[in-house]
């Protein structure tokens, strides 16, 4: 019983001490996702990318382009993402990746982003996804809710707290 405690103690102390950071530079073919989009393309265009900081680590990873639609595609995403760019317009995060290099980073850092989000008045959360159990299990366990099937990808959304 100790021996639980004790790791459920290390756990919130770990939660409690990460931090949303941009970045500017990660390696792309760590990412599990969508290792062929080239770093330019990820910090492009109003785009972002945000690790999961905890002990001077990035412990997790997730990327962002802002639009005012719901793409359906990456072509999509790439052109709405210019577009409320241009304009000056982001009223949607549109998460198209993510990862984690320690168990537990790949939630954390979506709760981190949906804070983002409501600091910086941002109206939806979306992810752009594969179509995999896996991606759909990730979504579905954290408490995303399916709203398009596409051709080849889908959305899930975050309500934003």
């Amino acid at each position: 019983m100790k021996l639980w405690k004790n790791k459920l103690e290390d756990f919130y102390k770990w939660v409690k001490g990460t931090e949303l950071v941009e970045l500017d530079d990660i390696d792309v073919s760590e990412d599990p996702v969508r290792p062929e989009l080239t770093l330019g393309w990820r910090i492009t265009k109003g785009r972002k990318i945000f690790g999961l900081k905890y002990d001077n680590e990035i412990e997790g990873i997730i990327c962002i382009a802002f639009t005012n639609d719901v793409p359906t595609s990456l072509k999509e995403l790439d052109i709405m993402s210019e577009l409320a760019d241009i304009k000056n317009e982001k009223k949607i995060a549109i998460a198209y990746t993510v990862w984690s290099r320690k168990r537990g980073a790949g939630k954390e850092i979506v709760s981190k982003v949906l804070e983002y989000a409501k600091k910086n008045k941002i109206e939806r959360v979306i992810t752009l996804s594969p179509l995999t159990p896996m991606a759909t299990h990730f979504h579905i366990r954290n408490g995303a809710r399916q709203i398009n099937i596409n051709e080849e990808t889908q959305n899930f959304e975050y309500e934003i707290r």
